[in-house]
């Protein structure tokens, strides 16, 4: 493999994934379960491409979102919400709060990488305010002709039944999900690399020898050398444990690499890069700024200013 087709391979690698490693988080699942627990309020993580913000199918078929939903006016209107503020989070990348047409509030936090969008953290669906009879009723009286009383009745338990949450706990519940979505990305990061207990001997020592090794070039046929098993059997197992091919693996241990020494000012951005292991500042720069969404040059000012 030549210099060129390498650098095509890292750059395309880096890119990714990153949706699908925030999913398969322990922490994810760890914090939503904490954060339920403690908050009463649900949220969800949705990819950056998803249709709209909707945390619907997060809760329960007897939730008032849900029975909305069943209205065909109600979901019209619900869409048209969500693809509003789905609209107005990925134009800003910024933490975005709304109240939909039956009143609940929710809100929708952009996941950063640098200042690439992989996915978008969304909860809520509170009142503000008590709910009362007469906006309920209004409400029913809008969306829910002809879904008889079956359906106006569960929607009025729901309706009632809904967590009212004053403003300044939503905020601070808002917060702590913005402090959640800044760091999932360099956990996803770390979690990838770091090297799983239950996996082959074959891909443990490969990944022991890119970690010792990240700096010189690292073929395929170096690895396979080191690790004794045939070509087919590692790339199906590498590929199997790490999810990620082994140069996609060998970008990543480099980048997280070249994000520790940006931290030495004292080093040139020249010096990062050959220290990391790239061939050449444009390689270097072109890797860094796909898998972390800034240039090394912004993320160093970024570190210095946090």
């Amino acid at each position: 493999m030549n210099q060129k087709t390498a650098v095509l391979l890292e750059e395309k690698a880096v890119g990714k994934g990153t949706f699908e490693e925030l999913t398969n988080l322990p922490l994810l699942r760890r914090y939503e379960d904490s954060f339920v627990k403690a908050t009463g309020v649900p949220f969800k993580l949705v990819g950056p491409d998803a249709k709209n913000l909707c945390l619907a199918d997060s809760n329960s078929s007897n939730s008032l979102c849900s029975l909305v939903a069943e209205s065909p006016l109600g979901c019209k209107s619900c869409g048209q919400t969500q693809k509003r503020m789905k609209g107005l989070v990925e134009g800003k990348l910024r933490v975005h709060q709304s109240c939909c047409f039956a009143g609940l509030t929710e809100v929708a936090i952009p996941v950063l990488q640098g200042r690439r969008h992989v996915g978008t953290l969304i909860s809520g669906q509170v009142f503000k305010d008590e709910p009362n009879k007469l906006d309920f009723e209004m409400l029913a009286k809008r969306i829910g002709r002809g879904l008889g009383n079956a359906w106006k009745e569960k929607a009025r338990k729901a309706y009632f039944k809904t967590q009212v949450m004053p403003m300044e706990k939503f905020h601070a519940i808002t917060e702590l999900l913005h402090v959640f979505a800044q760091h999932l990305p360099e956990d996803a990061t770390q979690h990838s690399i770091a090297a799983s207990t239950a996996e082959p001997v074959a891909v443990s020592n490969a990944k022991q020898f890119i970690r010792s090794h990240f700096e010189t070039e690292i073929t395929l046929d170096m690895i396979l050398q080191h690790v004794h098993v045939s070509r087919f059997y590692f790339c199906k197992i590498f590929k199997k444990a790490t999810g990620m091919t082994l140069t996609e693996y060998t970008a990543r241990v480099r980048i997280e690499t070249a994000k520790t020494l940006l931290l030495e000012h004292a080093l040139r951005i020249s010096d990062v890069a050959f220290a990391s292991g790239f061939g050449s500042i444009p390689q270097f720069n072109n890797v860094f700024s796909r898998m972390i969404g800034m240039s090394p040059t912004d993320y160093r000012v970024m570190r210095r200013e946090k």
